[in-house]
């Protein structure tokens, strides 16, 4: 991966400049570029999010060639194994992109109008921002305003809240940007992933996201020589490649836990974002894994491993069988406690409190969130029961397929759905290499119906 201080960035004028002789003197037509610029753009997606966890992708593309690549991409994602929609608000007539626009047709992408996005984006895993690219200038009209407006709070909303919410990728820049300045009001789109294309614009040493790529394998010497660039190399048949700094945590070197109690929080729900935030830069697995302890009613304890689904109104939220175990523990006995445990950063944070199902339509909304293969798998679970074999369970998966096939949606079992335990209290544990470890505990006390943090520092 080349370091950023390695790599040339390009003002907009150059930038266009270097369009300006690829199509010209050079030989390149329109359609070839904005070809391998949206494979580009497809390769590095594909390099970071596979398909098997990040499958549901929404290409929201503008109404010039930053969309057109976008188009490309789209399609492209399609063949690799993902499942693309577009949101494609203001079509152009030219015939490159109706072509393309036919050519997704065929293969039975959806297109989705603006009115009809879902709240949120909540039925996606990736948001892939083409809207504008680098020539744009001035403000954006309806309804891109709009749309840009939903990206930037999109970010700023997980940022308090978090779910396994969709990534944004942003292509060449981020729609919004000033190409050179980048994000000068601060309440712009904060993209995930930026991939810049030829060479990446000034705005993007401003670019602060886990993954920055330069796209577009085809920039020839004489322009290199002409604009005194500095590329990376390509490795292998790769279309792209990964440039700047991987934000991440030194995980050898966890925070002393006496320089922890400096930056300390008030607030624990702000508190835990940081250290969540830390656990998913410095790259581990299922950072949202917590184990979930209930009790019967007679107090035998009983523990597993389930998933962190979102912290919402004032609560962590997680799905299940009703009919499970930890379900009827929970009908008996609503106390409960979570352990996150992040072993590398030698970090982990309990939580206790109540339980309490959500709404259907939080339950619904969940449901409907998840890749149908698994959909299919509540829909036939009996958790806690004994099962005649796993040939049974795979018979019935098959029966339901068949049911309700592709397009058709699956409805929720009514024994499936939401929990939310709302904490009484936290405690944040730090190791240390003296073995001085560092331990907050948050009490909340409630005063005129308001909930108040108490901090206590062990």
């Amino acid at each position: 991966m080349e370091e950023q201080e390695s790599i040339s960035y390009l003002t907009q004028q150059q930038a266009a400049e270097i369009d300006d002789l690829l199509m010209g003197t050079l030989g390149f037509t329109i359609d070839q570029l904005m070809e391998l610029a949206g494979l580009s753009v497809a390769s590095a997606v594909a390099e970071v999010y596979k398909p098997s966890e990040y499958n549901r992708v929404l290409v929201i593309c503008g109404p010039g060639n930053n969309g057109g690549d976008g188009l490309v991409a789209a399609r492209h994602l399609h063949h690799f194994g993902y499942k693309p929609s577009i949101c494609y608000p203001k079509r152009t007539p030219k015939p490159l992109y109706a072509g393309l626009v036919t050519q997704l047709e065929s293969l039975s992408v959806p297109f989705i109008s603006v009115e009809s996005l879902p709240q949120e984006f909540v039925n996606f895993d990736i948001l892939v921002d083409a809207i504008f690219g680098f020539s744009f200038q001035g403000n954006p009209r309806p309804p891109f305003d709009d749309l840009i407006t939903s990206l930037a709070s999109l970010s700023a909303h997980y940022y308090h809240e978090h779910e396994k919410s969709p990534v944004i990728v942003s292509v060449d820049i981020p729609s919004g940007w000033h190409v050179e300045d980048g994000d000068r009001s601060g309440d712009g789109i904060k993209p995930d992933m930026l991939v810049s294309l030829t060479a990446p614009k000034l705005c993007a040493r401003t670019f602060s996201g886990l993954y920055h790529f330069l796209g577009g394998r085809f920039v020839p010497p004489s322009v290199m020589q002409k604009y005194k660039l500095q590329l990376p190399t390509y490795p292998g048949t790769s279309m792209c490649v990964q440039i700047g700094k991987l934000r991440q945590i030194k995980v050898e070197d966890p925070v002393p836990a006496k320089f922890l109690q400096k930056i300390v929080e008030a607030d624990p729900f702000v508190q835990f974002q940081k250290w969540f935030d830390d656990a998913v830069a410095a790259g581990l697995k299922d950072p949202d894994a917590m184990a979930l302890s209930t009790a019967s009613k007679d107090g035998k304890p009983s523990s597993r491993m389930v998933q962190l689904k979102k912290v919402h109104q004032g609560g962590f939220i997680w799905c299940s069988n009703y009919g499970s175990r930890k379900g009827r523990e929970i009908a008996e006995n609503p106390h409960a406690s979570l352990l996150f445990y992040w072993n590398t950063l030698n970090r982990q944070v309990r939580v206790e409190g109540l339980v309490q199902k959500v709404s259907d339509e939080e339950s619904e909304q969940y449901f409907c969130s998840r890749p149908r293969e698994i959909q299919i798998a509540p829909a036939v679970s009996k958790q806690s029961t004994v099962i005649p074999g796993r040939e049974a369970l795979y018979q019935q998966c098959k029966e339901l397929e068949e049911k309700y096939p592709e397009g058709n949606k699956i409805p929720r079992p009514q024994n499936w759905g939401g929990y939310r335990l709302i904490p009484g209290s936290f405690e944040f544990w730090q190791g240390d290499e003296s073995s001085v470890h560092l331990r907050l505990r948050y009490s909340a006390q409630n005063s005129d119906g308001k909930t108040e943090w108490r901090i206590i520092q062990k």
